[in-house]
């Protein structure tokens, strides 16, 4: 069996989906998603091998999402559109598939095949990635997006992972190893990365430790193993 997640914003689409990869037998749908925010949840902590992905999405689209995805975990991607100009895109971005809906099933068959064979190959994907701009947030029943600009330091402890700005902090499922791959953050201890920009000042400490002071007064730790990368950005 598959192991698959569904993502699309429209129930309609999501339950129609969901029947036609149950009638087919061969695939376990762990969960349906409405948004990219609950998606990314849901790979995180269920790992599925395949994502059957809407592109066209409010706040956050198909080919966002996918930036989002550690790629250590990163599951075999069929895209599902509506609109056929997408399609070619798809292959660019060196996705497994896609599918036009109204999803045809002798068409949906052939990509079972597909996947089915990909998957005994254990071949893991690896798609094409773009820079992260802004980072969604989850904030009650609303997707927030800050501005790299706004952030002062991003840190993770075990509840999750944090952005901090100058006017609050915000939740994000997005991981600290993606948002230091894909972001101009730079890592200053194992579980912050921060924004050079928003330094005031770096205070230095005993043992070749650090903390830096944000623009805000907040205190950021800086480890050994990173201070040196940081003063060299800086030109210190």
């Amino acid at each position: 069996m598959i192991r698959t997640l569904i993502i699309d914003d429209e129930l309609h689409a999501r339950d129609e989906m969901e029947a036609l990869l149950t009638e087919t037998g061969k695939v376990e749908i762990l969960g349906t998603c409405s948004n990219a925010i609950d998606a990314l949840k849901l790979i995180n902590r269920l790992k599925p091998e395949v994502l059957f992905l809407d592109i066209e999405m409010p706040v956050i689209n198909g080919f966002e999402l996918l930036n989002m995805i550690n790629p250590g975990i990163m599951p075999h991607v069929v895209f599902v559109t509506a609109y056929d100009h997408y399609s070619l895109k798809a292959f660019e971005e060196k996705t497994l598939d896609y599918l036009l809906k109204p999803v045809d099933k002798a068409r949906l068959a052939k990509t079972i095949t597909k996947l089915q064979r990909t998957i005994v190959e254990n071949r893991h994907p690896t798609y094409e990635t773009e820079a992260i701009e802004r980072i969604p947030c989850l904030l009650g029943n609303r997707i927030k997006l800050i501005s790299l600009a706004d952030v002062e330091f991003i840190f993770t402890e075990p509840a999750g992972v944090h952005i901090a700005t100058s006017h609050g902090e915000y939740f994000t499922e997005v991981t600290l190893k993606v948002l230091e791959e894909r972001t101009p953050l730079l890592r200053c201890h194992k579980q912050y990365l921060i924004n050079l920009d928003s330094i005031d000042e770096i205070i230095l400490m005993e043992a070749g430790l650090a903390k830096i002071r944000t623009l805000s007064a907040k205190m950021v730790p800086v480890s050994r193993r990173y201070l040196k990368t940081i003063k060299k950005k800086l030109l210190l």
